[in-house]
Order: C-alpha cells, then structure tokens, then sequence
C-alpha cells in the first residue's frame, strides 16, 4: 500500500531520511577507526536502505511470493 499510494510513500521516505541521519553517527563511531569518513559512512547507510527497497519492490512485483529475507539475503 506505502508504494502505491503518493502520499504514503512521500511519508515512507521522508522517515527513511530521518532514519539513515539517525543511523549514521552510529555507523560513524564504529568505522572511525578505519579511517572512514563522514561522506562513506553515509553512502553506507543509503547503500543498505537501497538494497531494502528493491527487495521490497521486486518482491512485491511477485505478489508477494517467497520469503523476503532470502530475498534480502540475495541481494546484498
């Protein structure tokens, strides 16, 4: 339903974004000691949530077939 209806989905993102800015000083205090900055951390973040949604999406073009966390799985 979130991504078939406009405004659910422009709710949908708009908590994804606040989300990922709330993941990301975590992400970041644990790679500090790599050497990784801000920038990676944050493409990190939006990285995980991408392959989220298009396991999502491609397992809602099956009409929900299968199991979503093999799917997730395969996807990563």
């Amino acid at each position: 339903m979130v991504h078939q209806a406009d405004s659910l989905r422009a709710a949908y993102l708009g908590e994804r974004v606040r989300c990922q800015e709330e993941l990301l000083p975590l992400l970041e205090a644990s790679l500090a000691p790599s050497g990784t900055d801000r920038g990676q951390a944050r493409a990190i973040v939006a990285t995980a949530f991408a392959c989220f949604d298009s396991g999502t999406a491609t397992w809602l073009e099956g009409n929900g077939q299968g199991d979503i966390p093999d799917l997730y799985d395969h996807l990563r």
